[in-house]
């Protein structure tokens, strides 16, 4: 299957790309992503904390989460050019949503009865929030956040390989173009390892931020 392959090209070009390409492309993924999940899990916790907010906001959320990404990028350009900024609000995209729907999911799913005995107590709606809210909704925000990472490195790479020819994405492009098939798959090999990292990343912080879980476990 891989007798084609030229094992040296593989073996010389990684440094290079782990250099390279990959530096600009996880910057800018980090960047975008980090950005998607303040925003995004905000809007949950507001979406979900308040029924008039959500009613407003519904519709218009679940439409744009169900457009594939890449329909947005037409619009990107002619709004924010070929350069670094369409890449940011499109991979900004990406992450934004999942983060929005988790957690809003995770906010309705409190328990009213633990709200109204807080209120009882005569708990302020910020204490409310930080007490009851965010630690019954955290392992929703990290499925989203799991969530968030893989469809940030998809939009990262439609971002590179659509707009401005850079990073990952770009040489993507530009090894496809060449037929330069060894090179290609030391592309795919270290985005792969990007999206693994990137996970693992995600599961680790779940395991700080919400230890709990881990004893909640049937195996």
């Amino acid at each position: 299957m891989f007798a084609g392959f030229d094992w040296d090209v593989i073996e010389r070009s990684l440094p290079y790309l782990f250099k390279e390409g990959m530096t600009f492309t996880v910057t800018l993924t980090l960047l975008a992503m980090t950005l998607g999940i303040i925003f995004g899990t905000a809007l949950g916790m507001i979406t979900g904390r308040y029924r008039m907010i959500d009613y407003l906001l519904d519709v218009q959320i679940t439409a744009l989460y169900s457009t594939p990404n890449v329909a947005y990028l037409p619009l990107l350009i002619l709004w924010f050019g070929l350069g670094l900024k369409s890449k940011v609000v499109l991979i900004f995209l990406a992450a934004f949503f999942p983060l929005v729907v988790n957690t809003h999911g995770g906010v309705r799913n409190v328990s009213r009865a633990l709200v109204e005995i807080a209120q009882a107590e005569g708990a302020r709606e910020s204490q409310i929030f930080t007490k009851i809210i965010v630690p019954a909704s955290l392992p929703f925000i990290m499925t989203g956040i799991r969530l968030a990472v893989g469809r940030a490195v998809v939009g990262m790479v439609v971002a590179e390989m659509f707009t401005a020819i850079t990073g990952l994405g770009g040489r993507i492009v530009y090894y496809g173009n060449s037929f330069a098939t060894s090179k290609l798959f030391v592309v795919i090999i270290v985005l792969a390892l990007v999206g693994v990292g990137l996970t693992e990343s995600a599961k680790v912080l779940e395991r700080r931020m919400a230890p709990w879980k881990e004893t909640e476990r049937a195996h």
